[in-house]
């Protein structure tokens, strides 16, 4: 077996790390498939740092990936990954270790991820890396319907009015800095409470939203007619517009841990 190499995720194009990307998920718990206009728009929204990510290549093959996301002090782990063969061997443990040197070296002074609940394995590298538990996500899917009015108004102002009321830091995928990379994003807003869409086809996703719990039904009952589907990606366990989420028939598809390492 050759000697494992780390290299800077830019030696590679969108292609190629779809390519990797795909083949280091398989057989995940929650599997997925990236294509070349996928990569490029996943580093565009989440400000992957190409190169600052790393690539692990053995006998000139690459067979793992740690994609970095950078914004000022705060860094983001978008997706580690070994492929099937290569799995339990160090290679991801030795990814974050190069992805933590470079985050330091570009002023990070602490990195996020999320990982699936289930995932007792990845856990535990990341507690013995120094990661701490910060919070439960929640990943939300709820069918359209057509009982209810979507009361919108411009997003920016909807996006005011979530950032003068919101009760928490958003995680990244949800940030500020991720909203201002949706195209034609949609606000919505009743009395009490506000939200900021992305509606692609017929999948409505929400990014963004804040308020109390009696007026997330009206806003939400709104927003799910926009669209067939309607999704919330990472809502923090116990959120208001999670548990009208759940009386409203929305099933929790996925439940994370938001870890943080103080670097």
């Amino acid at each position: 077996m050759g000697q494992l190499e780390l290299v800077s995720a830019s030696q590679l194009d969108d292609v190629e790390l779809a390519r990797l990307f795909t083949a280091a998920y398989e057989g995940y718990l929650v599997p997925f498939a990236v294509d070349e206009d996928t990569m490029r728009s996943f580093t565009a929204a989440y400000d992957l740092d190409r190169d600052a990510s790393r690539v692990a290549v053995r006998d000139g093959a690459p067979i793992g990936l740690a994609n970095l996301g950078l914004r000022g002090a705060d860094a983001w782990i978008g997706g580690l990954g070994v492929v099937p063969g290569e799995r339990r061997r160090g290679t991801g443990r030795a990814l974050m270790r190069a992805v933590h040197d470079e985050a330091r070296a570009r002023g990070a002074a602490q990195v996020w991820l999320e990982v699936i609940a289930e995932n007792t394995s990845a856990r535990a590298l990341y507690e013995e890396l120094g990661y701490g538990l910060v919070r439960d996500l929640v990943v939300w899917s709820l069918v359209g319907g057509a009982d209810g009015v979507a009361p919108e108004v411009p997003a920016a102002e909807a996006h005011a009015w979530i950032r003068a009321h919101r009760s928490g830091r958003e995680p990244w995928q949800r940030d500020d800095a991720s909203l201002a990379r949706i195209d034609k994003p949609r606000g919505l807003a009743v009395d009490g409470a506000a939200a900021v869409v992305r509606v692609t086809g017929a999948r409505v996703d929400v990014v963004q939203v804040a308020g109390g719990e009696d007026a997330h039904e009206m806003l939400l009952a709104g927003a799910r007619t926009l669209g067939d589907r309607l999704g919330v990606l990472n809502l923090p366990a116990g959120d208001a517009a999670g548990a009208v989420l759940g009386r409203l028939g929305a099933s929790a598809d996925v439940r994370q841990h938001e870890m943080v390492l103080r670097l």
